[in-house]
């Protein structure tokens, strides 16, 4: 069998992060010589799983360990993968919490770091009732963002 025949799959895996009940916390990213507006995790790397992969990453991104409260949404639909060919995109959202006081920066001005350097990142609340879902750079952080909106209006 050609390996390229086989199906791929990149799994990547959120967190929902809360500071009251309309704010949440989202990611400013650059990478992949692009900016990104999307919620904070990454991906899953082989051996891992999703619980174990959205701990590693909020130590990596945030330098702070988080809690998992609940499964909040797994990609039930086609999505391609945007930077892979020939890939599958599987996103996992769980509901989160900081273990600690909040250490991490956080801004209330987009991309606040000072270059545009592939792995610069900043974070900020926004609030759900006053935000549209197309801030978002990805289809399904867009529509879990409109779930949650539904959720607390």
């Amino acid at each position: 069998m050609n390996p390229d025949s086989i199906n791929k799959f990149i799994i990547r895996v959120y967190a929902l992060i809360f500071k009251d009940r309309f704010h949440i916390l989202i990611s400013d990213e650059y990478m992949l010589d692009r900016k990104m507006v999307k919620f904070p995790g990454g991906g899953m790397n082989f051996g891992e799983g999703p619980a174990d992969c959205l701990k590693r990453e909020a130590v990596e991104e945030f330098g702070q360990e988080i809690e998992i409260n609940d499964h909040y949404y797994t990609t039930d639909y086609y999505q391609k993968a945007l930077f892979y060919e020939s890939a599958q995109l599987i996103s996992i959202y769980y509901k989160a919490r900081f273990t600690e006081p909040v250490r991490l920066r956080i801004s209330e001005i987009p991309f606040d770091f000072p270059n545009m350097v592939n792995g610069s990142q900043s974070f900020r609340w926004v609030d759900l009732r006053n935000n549209s879902p197309d801030m978002l750079s990805f289809p399904i952080d867009r529509l879990v963002f409109e779930m949650l909106r539904k959720d607390i209006l």
